[in-house]
């Protein structure tokens, strides 16, 4: 296979050189064969392409790498390592994917993005910080986190190497570096040394940092950061090295370059008042700040930076006074540029005006003498062996010595600010290691090249060799460690270019012996140079310079002009300028010239750190070290450090010039990736085995590859071995190490094209079988379809020929019809001829006859009118004189009856039968007119059916008709239905007009009935309003009648007419009542209906035995309902429960105890009217009264209800106690059961006889109504016999006015009864109204009941029967603990009785006793008391009081004993939260003693303790959680018995009485809220401590769904460093495990007795980690952001969902915080084409931001070549469809965000009193109070 394989076939992808791009894609068309001069090329744009091939002059191309491995993390990780291959990996990953960082090896490439990304927050340093290199995506964090890791384990120092072009990001990298040391290995103490190693950044970027053509806040020196860290690796101080400043700048900027940054800011701010002496203007008026023209950077606000570089001194300890000198010193500078020197005449000589004001402020800003100042800058001294004398200056000379002095203070002022920036990060603390940071500039070249560019290319050539020497040890150690047979690599030596610049007599010795001649210049230098190193490989000269020279570095060949060699090297500054400055009048400015002169080196810092370079000294006196000297010495030191330590490699890319955001310059790109040393990396990696594999991942990646046969063994390893025999042939392609597989470069491409070919060869022949099997069904489908094509044609055909034999025969049929119709046609044409004639002739005949008889029948008529008209005539007159006469008698007779019936009307008696009468006929002649509508209406109907039926009859005939007329030889029926039609016709014209003429004759009947019963009720109207005159004439005649007697009867009538009234409203309120207690009775069987679960059932009558008590009697009458309901429910419920059912004879007693109070009212009322009847006996009675009358009635009536309830009471006892005898006889096997009926029996015997007594007492009343009544009716009948005058006791008419108050009394005593009644149905209606809230509020209950056991039961239905049976296990329990919870309660109750009774027996003996020992001694001594106040103490009454008492001197046993040395397991069997209960009894009894002081101590004792214990076990989640649940349970104790109100409203009456009595302990209540939420907190951050190193690998890695995930070919190459190799790697997790482990939480908290609504805030805590952490790391992995991780991700999430419900933990909120990784799980599964999926994205990720949904898609990786990219235009489009969201600027999820915790109060249901304290917590010092 490997033999036939060549690499140049058709198809293949190339890459060939390009002009403009550097590289271009190309395709091969042709196959391409050794020897071949051209390759057949076609490009990406279609375009053919003949590449010419040469052996020498032009290799064959560069082989591209297959799709599926572009866009890897590491360029290492490319089967193919070439230039192409590395730019167009590093251009997708950055312009496609936007990733700015990318491994090569062990290098970091960052590639400047020129915009701000949200890759860098606290978020992401915690996503990173214990992670491997290479498990996360690259990041500097990563680089960072591997230093530090390695640092931590293998005790080494470390260092980080930042490298790269000005503008290519250097600073930042650095900087964020440093940064994630700050916040991973923060200061253990209150230092704070962290931030103020990040506070010095912005001090070193306004004084080291300038804008640049190529970079806004480029560095100029490079930077050493060590940071110092403590055994325990945290940073405990730092200290800075700097090189090779670039002083220049200060006296010189190009064209578009600014000066340092820190001359802008004090020029920004010099509007302050503070900085007013500093006499600054705008940057635009000193020379300094403006050669470059242009003093602005866009986004770059000064004056702001310059409050943070002023915030950043004060945070190191730098004095205001100190910084007011820093910015007087670089004030002066500007001043000092400002400075004219004019020129003489002679030239040889120049002087400054006299009035110079930037001198003077020069001078005054220093503190230096002006005269002086301003002469030496004109002029110098020159020493000589014999004599000193003083020479002027011409004006070049003189502004060149002003600004080598402006440089050399700048210098000076930079190495101050340095060395304090040390002093403030020193520490005194022995530091045990530390991690170097190296900011250093990168290779540079330049059209014109100088002294500076020379020393940072001689800079980059020494690091590149400690570079180049590290990766090749690396990459042989890792050989060695896999034990593979390895030769030495040949890599790039850059030691001869080092030689040639710093051996002997070298450029570098060269230059500084030319410095030491007195008349040395560039131009001798420059000669020197190509006398000694023409020879030289390194070394060039320019054909067209003497001036300068060529080397030839790694990276590229530099020409470098030698003009200022020798003044940058000498970097001279005359004496007699520093000695002013040295005696300046400020302090600061003396120091920096005098303090490292005169002071010897210091050697008290531990820190092995040594100065850059030392300070030059007057040349004068003796030698001083040059430039070059100073930089190579220290170039060295940092050479000696880096290799000391352990080195990390970050190289900075600068991607365009123009500071354009994501735009890559490939031409760029590639220059800088050859400097600085990224392609030397490729370069060794591919001379080696670059591409390796484990021997599982290869395994699982290629086992397609393998037989069924190779898979027989189970050693992996061994199966690889074999496969990799038969794939390559050629040995030397792979080597077998100990844990990978290493291959050759282009060997993994061989690879993935063999699994390519096999899956096309699967594919192929699944198609092949898919497509047979398609055509074979097409083919039966076919064949089918023919067949039933045929047998449909010849049915066709037949169906013809038979139609054909049908059409023949019917042909002569119709021949035969035809001419048989012809002949009978002629036949009846003559006939009808016939007929015809016959007919004319027979009605010519007929009608002569018909006139003839007409004529006779109208002569009759004319004679019968005449005559009858002659005797109406007569008739008329007749009668008209008969009707006179009787007029005339009727008048008379009228007139007589009208004077009658005129004073008959003036009686009432006539004018009610007139009315009567009257109302009689209306009603009559109602009835009639409803009788007649009722005809008219039957009759309507009758017309209808008759319609209907006439019309379908007529409808049946026109149907017959037209059938008839299609036969023609049947034409006489025709005439005969046409008569028949005409009849029916006729019929139904008339019935139309007896219609009409009913309905006419009864509109005319209505009519006369309606003015008829307007007639009548006109006169009905009459006689009311006669009557009413009738009416007020009495009553005017009773007024004027004098007789006292009509005043008495006028009285009682209205006294009757209120007793009536007021009868109606009684009557009226016992409707309501009846109304009230049918609806209370409806109410009752809702609720029974409602009620579906089994049990005892409860009715609302059975609630209270007390009910009875009431004040007032009940007016029910529905309580014989009750007790058919009793007996009725007795029935269903059987005589085991209702037995046991007391409430169901308590109704029955209640029922009788109304009936007793019935009985007592009556009683009364008959004694009142017996009392009455005695009065009324002994005087004359008018005729009986109505109002008597109707009390007779009334009472009639309630006896007879008594009666019949009595009645309906005994047979339901009757029935009830009949039922419960034969349950019992059918049940007499159950003791318990004959005991419960005994005892029904007897108490249903004694309430019938209690009834039997009440019947008794009814049947007296019953007698003593009828006597009264018949008394009565005696008295009357006495009155109606006799006449008043007649009667003996005559005298006593005048008792008539105590008849009249007696009857007022009466009257009264109604009225009160009356209003008794209304106040009785009101407390009823009330109480019902009170009953039906509650019986609304117990369905609205229980409805909910059954809402959730719906629930439940919809749960339990969709669970697997293992999760039934366990489910239902935990029912039970729960149910079972419920039921012990009641009986507890229960006993608890008894036992509270129980006290009761016994305390006041106590009570009670206590005052026996006491009162006894009074009578005994009455005088005592004062020690009596004592005594019996210490008996009272010793009493039993203090073991049921809940109070606990100890000592003083106990306390700090108490607090020992109960919180430092309690274990939680101790107190595990007992009730929860068990100390703090102690604790709190504690606390009662100091506050029952009123002992403000034990309750303060006791409080304080116990928080410190409990501070403490919680300090001591920080790691314990257990003894965290214990305490957490004792904590809330001692604050709401504190809250439950504080006497508030507001948290007693759940409390019982005893724990009402153990409320505390003296003390508010409000604001400990406070302290200790404060408390729980700081454990709270603590508990929160353990669990998370052990759960986050499992999130990543159970989520995300670990396979729970076996052989779902895919294996992708990385092959990136682990840093061996990055694995603790010595513990067996990093351990793996399983969800399992992570589910275990929350279990375990869960189980804790639970047990301890934790608030449910804690245990659920806690787990929503720990789930929100959980999705912050996966989400995070999904985020940042490429590697896992796949389909199958997809898949494997969601049901992941599903199994935490299913664990929170079978914990019962769904409600809190948790499930709702996993939904941004359920979203990016599902925006892994989702399609990711067309725009609908894009819409179908942004719909579904609403709880993802715009940034997240972004990154997932560009960090989508396909698993094999099958699947397809997220293509750019679709991430583009899912951008700008959510482009209007508000989402936050943030990629990560906070880690360390944490919800408001809520503590509910919860009181405890437990008795203190009941509280058991085990004897083995030791606590006997405790007394029971």
């Amino acid at each position: 296979m490997a033999a036939q394989y060549y690499p140049y076939s058709k198809f293949t992808r190339v890459w060939i050189p390009d002009p403009e791009d550097v590289w271009k894609a190309a395709e091969i068309t042709r196959d391409y064969t050794e020897g071949q001069s051209l390759l057949h090329l076609k490009l990406e744009d279609e375009t053919p392409l003949e590449y010419p091939v040469g052996p020498k002059s032009n290799p064959l191309p560069f082989l591209r790498n297959p799709d599926i491995l572009v866009g890897e993390n590491d360029l290492t990780a490319l089967s193919y390592l070439h230039e192409p291959a590395v730019l167009h990996n590093l251009r997708v990953r950055f312009l496609e994917s936007n990733h700015i960082y990318t491994y090569c090896g062990i290098v970091l490439v960052a590639i400047n993005p020129y915009e701000q990304l949200q890759i860098y927050g606290e978020e992401v340093i915690n996503a990173y910080s214990g992670q491997n290199m290479g498990d996360m995506d690259p990041h500097i964090f990563a680089v960072a986190e591997e230093a530090y890791k390695q640092m931590s384990r293998d005790e080494r120092n470390q260092s980080i190497i930042v490298s790269g072009e000005s503008g290519a990001g250097k600073t930042v990298s650095a900087k964020y570096a440093m940064r994630f040391f700050a916040t991973v290995g923060g200061s253990a103490n209150d230092t704070n040394v962290e931030e103020k190693v990040l506070a010095s950044s912005p001090i070193m970027e306004a004084i080291g940092n300038a804008k640049t053509t190529r970079n806004d806040n480029s560095s100029r020196f490079g930077k050493y950061i060590q940071i110092g860290f403590s055994r325990h690796y945290h940073i405990i101080g730092a200290n800075m090295r700097t090189y090779l400043l670039e002083k220049s700048r200060v006296v010189f900027q190009a064209e578009d370059e600014r000066n340092y940054h820190i001359f802008y800011q004090l020029c920004a701010s010099a509007s302050l008042p503070e900085y007013k002496d500093l006499s600054l203007t705008s940057a635009e008026d000193f020379t300094y700040t403006s050669l470059g023209e242009n003093i602005f950077i866009e986004g770059v606000n000064d004056a702001e930076d310059f409050k943070k570089t002023k915030e950043a001194f004060t945070l190191l300890g730098v004095k205001d006074g100190s910084q007011s000198n820093i910015f007087r010193i670089m004030a002066s500078i500007l001043h000092l540029g400002n400075v004219q020197i004019c020129s003489e005449r002679d030239g040889e000589s120049c002087h400054i005006l006299r009035d110079d004001a930037h001198l003077k402020h020069f001078s005054r800003l220093l503190g230096v003498e002006l005269q002086q100042m301003e002469h030496w800058l004109c002029h110098r001294k020159l020493a000589t062996s014999s004599e000193t004398y003083v020479k002027k200056m011409s004006s070049k000379q003189a502004i060149n010595a002003r600004d080598a002095l402006a440089k050399h203070i700048y210098a000076r002022m930079f190495d101050w600010i340095v060395e304090h920036i040390n002093m403030s990060l020193y520490t005194s603390s022995k530091q045990h290691s530390f991690i170097g940071v190296l900011d250093i500039y990168g290779f540079e070249t330049f059209e014109i090249n100088s002294f500076e560019q020379f020393c940072i290319n001689y800079a980059n050539e020494k690091l590149q060799q400690q570079f180049n020497s590290h990766v090749f040890k690396l990459e042989q150690e890792e050989y060695m460690k896999e034990q593979i047979p390895w030769t030495l690599i040949d890599f790039y030596d850059n030691q001869p270019c080092i030689d040639l610049i710093e051996a002997r007599l070298g450029v570098l010795d060269l230059l500084d012996e030319e410095c030491k001649v007195p008349k040395g210049t560039d131009v001798n230098w420059a000669q020197k140079l190509y006398k000694q190193h023409s020879s030289k490989a390194q070394f060039q000269k320019p054909r067209m310079s003497n001036t300068s020279f060529i080397i030839i570095h790694f990276a590229d060949k530099v020409e470098y002009q030698c003009e200022g060699f020798l003044e940058k090297n000498r970097d001279t500054v005359y004496e007699e300028q520093i000695n002013i400055l040295k005696a300046s009048q400020l302090q600061l400015v003396a120091d920096l010239f005098n303090e490292k002169d005169d002071a010897p080196a210091s050697k008290s810092s531990r820190v092995n750190v040594r100065p850059a370079k030392s300070i030059p000294r007057a040349p004068n006196k003796e030698h001083r070290k040059t430039v070059g000297h100073q930089f190579r010495s220290s170039l060295h030191l940092l050479m000696e450090t880096l290799n000391a330590t352990t080195p990390h490699y970050v190289r900075c890319i600068k991607p365009n010039d123009f500071k354009e955001s994501f735009s890559f310059d490939s031409s760029r790109a590639v220059q800088q990736l050859r400097a600085c040393g990224v392609l030397e990396t490729i370069r060794i990696s591919a001379a080696g085995y670059p591409s390796r594999w484990t021997y599982p991942d290869f395994f699982s990646r290629y086992r397609v590859l393998m037989k069924k046969s190779d898979m027989t063994s189970s050693d992996k390893k061994l199966v690889c071995k074999n496969l990799l025999g038969t794939l390559i042939k050629e040995p030397d392609m792979f080597q077998f190490g100990k844990t990978k597989i290493f291959f050759r470069a282009g060997q993994v491409a061989y690879l993935e094209k063999l699994r390519a070919d096999k899956f096309r060869a699967a594919c192929i022949k699944i198609q092949k079988t898919v497509r047979g099997w398609l055509q074979r069904v097409r083919y039966r489908k076919i064949r089918k379809t023919a067949i039933t094509l045929q047998r449909y044609g010849r049915g066709y055909l037949a169906r013809r020929y038979a139609e054909y034999l049908r059409l023949t025969r019917a042909a002569l049929v119709c021949q035969k019809q035809y001419r048989m119709v012809r002949d009978r046609r002629a036949y009846l044409r003559v006939r009808q001829a016939v007929v015809t004639i016959q007919a004319y002739a027979k009605g010519m005949f007929t009608r002569r006859i018909y006139w003839e008889f007409l004529l006779h029948h109208k002569a009759m008529i004319i004679q019968k009118n005449v005559r009858g008209w002659m005797q109406r005539k007569k008739f008329k007159r007749a009668r008209n004189a008969a009707i006179t006469i009787q007029c005339a008698f009727r008048r008379t007779r009228a007139k007589q009856q009208l004077k009658q019936r005129k004073i008959e009307a003036r009686s009432a008696e006539h004018l009610k039968k007139l009315n009567s009468g009257m109302e009689n006929k209306i009603v009559q002649l109602q009835r009639k007119m409803d009788d007649q509508s009722k005809e008219l209406k039957i009759q309507n109907e009758q017309l209808q059916t008759v319609n209907i039926g006439l019309g379908s009859e007529v409808n049946k005939l026109q149907k017959e008709l037209k059938q008839l007329q299609g036969q023609r030889n049947e034409g006489g029926q025709l005439t005969t239905l046409q008569e028949e039609l005409e009849r029916l016709r006729a019929e139904l014209q008339e019935a139309h007009a007896l219609r009409k003429r009913l309905e006419e004759e009864h509109s005319s009947e209505k009519k006369s009935l309606k003015q008829r019963v307007e007639e009548l009720e006109t006169e009905n109207s009459l006689l009311k309003s006669e009557k009413e005159e009738m009416n007020q004439r009495i009553l005017q005649q009773t007024k004027n009648s004098p007789d006292d007697g009509s005043h008495v009867s006028q009285t009682e009538v209205s006294l009757q007419k209120e007793l009536d009234a007021e009868r109606q409203r009684y009557q009226n309120l016992l409707k309501e009542f009846s109304r009230m207690e049918q609806r209370y009775d409806n109410l009752k069987e809702e609720m029974s209906l409602n009620k579906f679960q089994p049990g005892h059932m409860r009715n609302p009558s059975n609630q209270s035995s007390l009910e009875s008590d009431s004040n007032y009697p009940s007016v029910s009458m529905s309580e014989v309902g009750d007790t058919e309901d009793s007996i009725q429910l007795v029935e269903e419920m059987g005589v085991e429960k209702a037995a046991m059912d007391i409430s169901l004879f308590m109704k029955l007693q209640k029922r009788v105890r109304e009936l007793e109070q019935e009985r007592k009212r009556l009683q009364t009322s008959v004694d009142k009217m017996e009392e009455l009847a005695k009065h009324r006996s002994s005087e004359p009675r008018s005729p009986t009264s109505v109002q008597e009358t109707a009390d007779l009635a009334y009472n009639n009536l309630k006896r007879e209800e008594l009666e019949t309830e009595n009645k309906k009471l005994k047979n339901d006892l009757n029935n009830l106690r009949k039922t419960i005898s034969e349950r019992a006889a059918q049940n007499n096997s159950s003791n318990e059961l004959q005991d419960g009926y005994n005892l029904l029996l007897s108490q249903l015997k004694s309430a019938n006889e209690e009834l039997d007594a009440r019947k008794e007492e009814v049947l007296i009343l019953r007698t003593q109504i009828v006597n009264a009544a018949q008394l009565q009716e005696k008295n009357e009948q006495i009155q109606q016999s006799n006449n008043v005058p007649e009667v003996p006791e005559v005298p006593e008419v005048t008792e008539v006015p105590e008849d009249k108050e007696e009857a007022l009394r009466a009257y009264q005593g109604l009225t009160e009864s009356k209003r008794l009644l209304e106040t009785q149905l009101q407390s009823q209606s009330k109480k019902h109204k009170d009953e039906l809230e509650a019986l609304h509020t117990q369905i609205e209950l229980l409805k909910d009941d059954i809402e959730k056991k719906q629930e439940i039961l919809s749960y339990t239905m969709s669970l697997s029967p293992e999760a039934k049976v366990e489910y239902s296990i935990q029912q039970e329990i729960t149910r079972l603990t419920n039921d012990n919870l009641d009986l507890k309660e229960l006993v608890e109750k008894l036992e509270k009785n129980e006290r009761k009774l016994k305390k006041q027996l106590r009570i009670y003996i206590k005052k026996v006793q006491e009162l006894e020992a009074a009578q005994a001694a009455a005088l005592s001594s004062r020690s009596r008391p004592e005594l019996s106040r210490q008996v009272t103490v010793q009493r039993k009454e203090k073991d049921f009081e809940g109070m606990l008492e100890y000592y003083k001197e106990d306390e700090a046993l108490l607090a020992k004993t109960l919180i430092t040395d309690m274990k939680p397991n101790t107190v595990s069997a007992t009730v929860p939260c068990l100390p703090a209960y102690i604790l709190f009894m504690c606390i009662r009894h100091a506050d029952y003693i009123n002992d403000d002081q034990k309750v303060e101590s006791l409080l304080t004792s116990t928080i410190n303790a409990i501070k403490k214990v919680l300090k001591k076990n920080s790691e314990d989640f257990e003894t965290t959680s214990f305490w957490l649940a004792n904590t809330s349970r001692l604050l709401h104790c504190l809250k439950q018995y504080s006497g508030d109100e507001v948290f007693m409203t759940q409390n019982s009456a005893k724990q009402n009485e153990h409320c505390l009595k003296n003390f508010d302990l409000a604001e400990y209540r406070q302290v200790l809220s404060d408390l729980s939420i700081q454990i709270y907190q603590q508990l929160i951050k353990v669990a998370e401590g052990i759960i986050q190193p499992m999130i990543v690998s159970a989520m995300l890695e670990s396979e729970s769904i076996p052989s779902l995930a895919g294996v992708k070919p990385m092959g990136y190459r682990n840093r061996s460093s990055s694995m603790d190799t010595d513990h067996g790697g990093p351990s793996s997790y399983t969800l399992e495990a992570l589910i275990r482990q929350l279990g375990q939480f869960h189980g804790i908290m639970r047990d301890h007795g934790l608030d449910p609504e804690i245990v659920g805030q806690v787990v929503r805590q720990l789930f929100h980690c959980i999705n912050a952490v996966t989400l995070n790391n999904l985020l940042l992995r490429k590697d896992v952001c796949s389909w199958s991780t997809g898949m494997q991700l969601r049901y992941n999430t599903s199994q935490l969902e299913e664990w929170l419900r079978g914990n019962n933990l769904y409600q809190s909120k948790a499930a709702a915080i996993l939904e941004p990784i359920i979203q990016a799980a599902q925006l892994l599964q989702v399609k990711k084409k067309t725009t609908q999926d894009a819409e179908a994205i942004c719909s579904l990720c609403t709880a993802l931001n715009t940034q997240q949904i972004v990154k997932v898609l560009n960090l989508y990786t396909p698993l094999n070549e099958f699947e397809e990219r997220v293509t750019v235009s679709f991430i583009r489009d899912i951008q700008s469809r959510l482009q209007n969201r508000n989402d936050p600027p943030q990629l990560l999820v906070d880690t360390k965000h944490t919800f408001p915790v809520l503590f509910p109060y919860t009181p405890s249901a437990l008795s203190l009193e009941t509280l058991h304290i085990p004897a083995s917590l030791q606590l006997d010092f405790l007394i029971r109070v």
